[in-house]
């Protein structure tokens, strides 16, 4: 409960202070391509409920399944101002909606698509999945040059499949044995850090 009321004053308080920045952002993918602002995909939350993630739309407006669900750093999809929202991580901004709306948290795993759920192991799976997924945790730190680690392998998915999900799971399954509010105060604070070197 504690957990929860924190996401809310948090994500509403960033929703606030953030306006003039979401809305730069916004303008800046408007001007640079055709096609919506945020870009909408379904990942897997919370128990297995899948819901809609929100971001600013970092490629080319293509159909869904158009292409791989994992972006390398040279992928010729990211449009000129995707790649620095990629690089700034500005692009996961509007998940903050998707914390005041109780789907995800400010901390917690990384929320994927179904594809990739299907592969969990079942224990980890549903220890995994018993906390709601966040805009940040310690994979996404430990990981943070992940499209670069992607674009050096040869086959991006295969390498994301076999290396970098188990690293992942074992993250994630740690988080959700141990979470904590303070703990989550220190990835945030770990976060922020990344972010500004």
């Amino acid at each position: 409960m504690l957990k929860r009321g924190f996401d809310i004053v948090g994500s509403a308080l960033g929703l606030l202070l953030l306006l003039p920045v979401l809305l730069a952002c916004a303008l800046a993918v408007r001007l640079d391509s055709r096609g919506p602002v945020l870009f909408r995909q379904e990942r897997i939350g919370r128990s297995g409920r899948p819901f809609t993630i929100l971001k600013f739309r970092t490629m080319v407006d293509r159909p869904q399944g158009d292409g791989p669900l994992i972006t390398a750093t040279n992928d010729p999809r990211v449009t000129g101002v995707g790649r620095w929202l990629r690089r700034t991580k500005l692009d996961e901004l509007p998940q903050l909606i998707n914390v005041l709306r109780g789907e995800m948290s400010l901390v917690g795993p990384r929320p994927e698509a179904g594809r990739y759920v299907a592969l969990y192991p079942d224990a980890v799976r549903d220890l995994v999945l018993s906390v709601r997924p966040g805009i940040t945790d310690e994979a996404s730190i430990l990981f943070r040059n992940e499209s670069e680690l992607l674009a050096r392998a040869e086959d991006p998915d295969a390498y994301y499949v076999s290396e970098l999900l188990p690293r992942k799971l074992e993250i994630h399954a740690r988080y959700a044995r141990h979470r904590s509010l303070a703990g989550d105060l220190r990835i945030l604070a770990r976060t922020l850090r990344a972010l500004a070197s």
